[in-house]
């Protein structure tokens, strides 16, 4: 048995719970140990800049933040399994790393 651990990497929550239910519902399936998804702290990118270029008025910022959210999860099964998660549709926001043990 083989044991690979998937890292997801993306902006929306959403997507990412979607794409750990569809690698949830193939391990049930197959009847493999799975452990996760395990939410890793959110990273987050804040940059302020201000509205005038210019610098002409008064002194006004505008605070910018994106949230980066991240998922772990531990499959042990066959190469059979991990070849069916590697067919999982990803979109095109989220990041997905695979490591192999």
């Amino acid at each position: 048995m083989t044991r690979a651990r998937i890292k997801l990497i993306g902006k929306d929550p959403k997507e990412l719970d979607d794409v750990c239910n569809q690698i949830k519902d193939i391990t049930k399936t197959a009847g493999v140990e799975m452990r996760g998804p395990i939410p890793l702290p959110t990273k987050r990118l804040r940059i302020t800049t201000r509205r005038t270029p210019c610098g002409d008025g008064s002194d006004t910022y505008e605070h910018w933040e994106m949230r980066i959210r991240k998922r772990v999860i531990d499959v042990v099964g066959d190469e059979r399994i991990l070849r069916q998660i590697m067919r999982v549709r990803v979109p095109d926001t989220v990041h997905i790393e695979i490591s192999l043990e």
